[in-house]
């Protein structure tokens, strides 16, 4: 007896569902974000009273030139306290993150996922013409596959 394939044709579509889902789609916007010479005790009460894990560090034309997250407060919390620095000295664009991934707007929010995996990455900023526009989350990406159900397949062909 052979096996039956469970997986139907998608209906009405040239494409898998996924594929017409976008990053764009489901990115946020209205960012909280920072500017490099913001302080570190500055970012701290911006991320604790936003409730956020981090954001873009971006210049006065609103480009993106890094990313700040708690991780790196952390980092200079601790400096501080081992080196006996104060950490009101410290600037965003000292400890951030400068060499940045970002995703394109237009990508699939699958092939999305699969970079979040690969990279290891909590978040990516969306860039376009050099300028910040957004930022898609792993969150995100599960928000879009609720969009995906058995409604779209078609189980009896």
């Amino acid at each position: 007896m052979g096996i039956k394939s469970f997986q139907g044709k998608f209906v009405g579509q040239d494409k898998p569902p996924f594929e017409n889902i976008k990053v764009r789609d489901f990115m946020s916007i209205g960012l909280t974000s920072f500017r490099p010479e913001q302080t570190i005790p500055e970012v701290i009460e911006i991320l604790i009273n936003n409730r956020i894990s981090g954001g873009p560090v971006v210049n006065e034309k609103h480009e993106l030139v890094g990313i700040i997250s708690e991780g790196d407060c952390i980092k200079q919390l601790s400096d501080s306290q081992y080196y006996n620095m104060p950490i009101e000295n410290i600037k965003v664009g000292d400890c951030m993150i400068k060499d940045v991934e970002t995703i394109d707007g237009n990508t699939s929010i699958f092939d999305a996922a699969k970079l979040f995996l690969d990279a290891k990455r909590r978040r990516f900023p969306i860039v376009e013409n050099k300028k910040l526009v957004g930022m898609i989350s792993q969150k995100d990406i599960l928000k879009a596959s609720l969009k995906i159900n058995a409604q779209t397949w078609d189980r009896n062909k």
